[in-house]
């Protein structure tokens, strides 16, 4: 058997993080023959740690064989150390009349410590990758500090907005979701992130011969996956967090597949009009086990690149947010 993978998770008593540790355990995101060790970190807080203790009483109970230790802390230095994969996935949430920038202003000052402290203590082949929203903004910033591990090591997770977009075109084409392929995500993980449902196939063929509604795909598709984190708490009085989790098991796992394809929030290297100083959610291909390469070329119409624009100008307004934090 492999020797064991350390997981740190941030967070990790929250809502995402217990729908998402009992995953890992079970082998999941890193597949049946990958023990793990969950190095979980909460916030130092009485009520959160003892929370976290009780998360651990539960993944004891379900004695998982690839589980091999469990580390607990509220201090960042115990819980990234020797990490092969940090998951950053605890995050102040947005509260009441709080504006967008102040809360990448307050994220931000979070992710600059985890990002100085996993550079300095995670193992020499850590990833990283975020959860906490503005979750492309937040891996920027952690990626900033970093002078040992470089930048494509950070990625942000915009697989929720691909598993959504997924269910959306089967739903409408009336198909198994095993029929829906090549359905990526560009831009911010938020409201203006554009599903490119032109490059998607259905049953192979491209969707818009099997979906020929434009005004659907163009309005309620793109309005439903772009907007669907607000219907949930609307419905459900609480976020999305078990299907957070299960997006973060998607983006890890197809990391650790070579040869898969998928959606994640990259560096940009200037390609699909974005700005190369950015994280942009767009295709890759994973190479080797969490490395990828951007997947260049797909053709984009008129109204993609005015998707893409808007997307990207997000982007670049968050940045100037957080400029001051960005070494």
């Amino acid at each position: 058997m492999n020797l064991p993978l350390r997981v740190a998770v941030t967070g990790a008593a929250g809502q995402i993080g217990y729908s998402l540790l009992f995953r890992i355990a079970s082998g999941a995101m890193f597949g049946p023959d990958q023990p793990v060790i969950l190095q979980l970190i909460e916030a130092p807080v009485e009520k959160a740690m003892k929370a976290l203790e009780g998360v651990a009483m539960e993944l004891d109970d379900c004695a998982f064989p690839l589980l091999k230790g469990i580390v607990m802390t509220d201090q960042a230095e115990v819980g990234f150390r020797d990490a092969n994969w940090c998951l950053l996935v605890g995050a102040k949430p947005r509260g009441p009349g709080m504006e967008r920038a102040d809360l990448l202003k307050d994220n931000g000052r979070i992710f600059i410590t985890q990002g100085r402290i996993i550079d300095a203590v995670a193992a020499d082949n850590a990833r990283v990758a975020v959860v906490g929203n503005p979750a492309n903004t937040n891996c920027m910033i952690a990626a900033s500090q970093a002078k040992r591990l470089p930048p494509e090591r950070f990625t942000a997770m915009v697989r929720l907005d691909q598993n959504r977009a997924q269910s959306q075109l089967a739903k409408k084409a009336g198909v198994d979701l095993t029929a829906v392929h090549s359905i990526f995500i560009y831009g911010n993980h938020s409201p203006t992130m554009f599903p490119a449902y032109a490059h998607a196939s259905i049953k192979g063929r491209l969707a818009t011969e099997i979906i020929t509604d434009t005004a659907w795909l163009q309005g309620p598709f793109c309005e439903t996956v772009g907007k669907r984190g607000a219907a949930i708490i609307a419905a459900r009085g609480a976020s999305s967090a078990a299907s957070a989790a299960n997006a973060l098991v998607d983006h890890v796992h197809d990391l650790m597949t070579p040869g898969t394809v998928h959606s994640i929030a990259v560096k940009s290297d200037g390609s699909y009009g974005f700005d190369p100083h950015v994280w942009a959610g767009m295709p890759v291909r994973t190479t080797t086990e969490g490395s990828y390469e951007i997947i260049h070329g797909y053709a984009m119409d008129d109204f993609a690149k005015s998707k893409l624009a808007a997307t990207n100008k997000e982007l670049v307004e968050e940045r100037a947010f957080v400029a001051d934090m960005l070494t």
